[in-house]
């Protein structure tokens, strides 16, 4: 059996958590989130907290998946999620422009990324913050926006995450150097 679907998940004071058939329903001041959960996966709501169980030994790995969904969703509605990008290179520039994000990455026309529902855009200086109240839709977003220009192992230019760690490659030059000397 799962362990970590026997902790109960808390409910904030300002959070609502509803279930309708197989649809839970989390409400909370950064917005509401639906996901409909698993058949055999039961959602118990008491005492300000939910617990996950079943009946049945063979949907372990479905409580976790569960438990972990659901407590990710009363974490966005109070808190929300960040996932923030590092834009590296020569003219590459990024602004906010209503609820778009407008990049100028060394193509001949700008590109501009619309925000989904419930997604916000942030930039200081070369740091873009996306926001938002789901997890899933956060990082999905972030990975669409460093897929237009990837980091670059040889120069570091482009979009990576903050706190990835870049391993810089040596170019031709180095290697033929290295070839010279050996001889």
């Amino acid at each position: 059996m799962s362990r970590i679907s026997k902790i109960p998940i808390n409910i904030p004071e300002k959070v609502s958590v509803s279930v309708s058939g197989k649809t839970v329903s989390v409400s909370g001041p950064k917005g509401t989130l639906l996901w409909s959960f698993p058949e055999k996966v039961e959602l118990n709501i008491g005492e300000g907290k939910i617990r996950v169980g079943s009946g049945e030994a063979e949907v372990s790995n479905l409580l976790g998946l569960t438990h972990s969904l659901v407590a990710n969703m009363v974490k966005g509605v109070t808190e929300g999620f960040v996932r923030t990008l590092e834009l590296n290179g020569t003219g590459y520039r990024a602004s906010v422009g209503g609820s778009d994000l407008n990049l100028a990455l060394g193509f001949s026309h700008p590109v501009v990324v619309k925000a989904p529902a419930g997604i916000s855009f942030e930039v200081k200086e070369n740091k873009i913050m996306v926001r938002g109240a789901d997890k899933a839709m956060v990082g999905e977003v972030a990975a669409k926006i460093r897929r237009l220009k990837p980091a670059d192992v040889y120069k570091w230019k482009g979009f990576k995450y903050e706190g990835e760690v870049l391993i810089k490659k040596a170019g031709k030059a180095a290697k033929a150097g290295a070839a010279a000397g050996a001889k």
